[in-house]
C-alpha cells in the first residue's frame, strides 16, 4: 500500500507521528470554538513538526474515535500511536519531547508571563453568563480590572528590556507578546481566550477592550499578524454560535 505524503515526510525527516484531534465547528468539519484545541494546535505549529489535524464532530463522534479515546472530548492527540489526553500534560510532554536543538523551546523565560491574564477568562465568563441588570455593572468592572492588570504587564518592560537601556528611565515595553517578541506557551494559553472574549463581549454586550489599554491592543494586533494564531482560530461566526445560549440577555 502506498504511503501517504504525510507518512513519507515523517519517515524521511525522522519526525514523530502526531495526530491532533480538535473540536469541530457547527458544520461538523471546520475548526470549532475551543481555546484548549487552539492552544495545542498553536504549540505544534510553533514547534515546527509535521502533524495531522482531525476535527471531531461531537454530535456524531466517529466510531473509530470512540475507541481511541473513550469518554474523552477533544482536544487529545496521538504521539507515535500513543493516546495522550489532558491539555496541561500534553503541553508538558511536547515541550519535553520536542526539544532543542531540533525544536524550539516554548516555555517563557520570565515565570510571571505564565500567570499574566490568568483570571481574565473567568471574569469574562461570569460577565457574559449573567442575565441580571443589577449585577452587570459590577461584573463588567471586575472584567475591566483584570484586563487592566494584563495591560499593565504588557506595558511594563521585562528585565532584559530594562538592562538594554542604561539611562535609568524605564521605557514602556515595546514587545509583541507576553514574554518578549516570540510566541511562547503562555501566549498559546491566553490568546485563544482573549480572542473569544473580544469577539463575544462585543457581539452580546457591545463591550470593547478600551482603546487606552495600548499594551493589550498591541498584543492582539501582533497576534493577528501571525499565522500560527490566525490559521488555528475558529471563524468568528463559530464563536458567536458557541455563545448563543451561553451569553444571557440582560433583563
Amino acid at each position: 500500500e502506498a504511503m501517504s505524503w504525510y507518512e513519507n515526510a515523517v519517515q524521511k525527516l525522522d519526525f514523530p507521528t502526531i495526530e491532533l484531534f480538535i473540536k469541530a465547528g457547527s458544520d461538523g468539519e471546520a475548526i470549532g470554538n475551543c481555546p484548549f484545541s487552539q492552544r495545542l494546535f498553536m504549540i505544534l505549529w510553533l514547534k515546527g513538526v509535521i502533524f495531522n489535524v482531525t476535527t471531531v464532530d461531537l454530535k456524531r463522534k466517529p466510531a473509530d474515535l470512540k475507541d481511541l479515546a473513550p469518554g474523552t472530548n477533544p482536544p487529545f492527540m496521538t504521539f507515535n500511536g500513543e493516546v495522550r489526553v489532558d491539555v496541561n500534560k500534553i503541553e508538558e510532554f511536547l515541550e519535553e519531547k520536542l526539544n532543542p536543538p531540533r525544536f524550539p523551546k516554548l516555555a517563557p523565560k520570565h515565570p510571571e508571563s505564565n500567570t499574566a491574564g490568568i483570571d481574565v477568562f473567568a471574569k469574562f465568563s461570569a460577565y457574559i453568563k449573567n442575565p441580571r441588570k443589577d449585577t452587570n455593572e459590577a461584573l463588567e468592572k471586575a472584567l475591566l480590572k483584570s484586563l487592566r492588570r494584563l495591560d499593565e504587564y504588557l506595558r511594563s518592560p521585562l528585565t532584559d528590556e530594562i538592562n538594554a537601556d542604561e539611562s535609568g528611565d524605564v521605557p514602556e515595553s515595546t514587545r509583541s507578546f507576553l514574554d518578549g517578541n516570540d510566541l511562547t506557551l503562555a501566549d498559546c494559553n491566553l490568546l485563544p481566550k482573549l480572542h473569544i472574549l473580544k469577539v463575544v463581549a462585543k457581539k452580546y454586550r457591545g463591550f470593547e477592550i478600551p482603546a487606552e489599554m495600548t499594551g493589550l491592543s498591541r498584543y492582539l494586533n501582533c497576534a493577528y499578524q501571525r499565522e500560527e494564531f490566525t490559521k488555528t482560530c475558529p471563524d468568528e461566526k463559530e464563536i458567536h454560535f458557541a455563545y448563543l445560549d451561553v451569553a444571557k440577555k440582560i433583563k
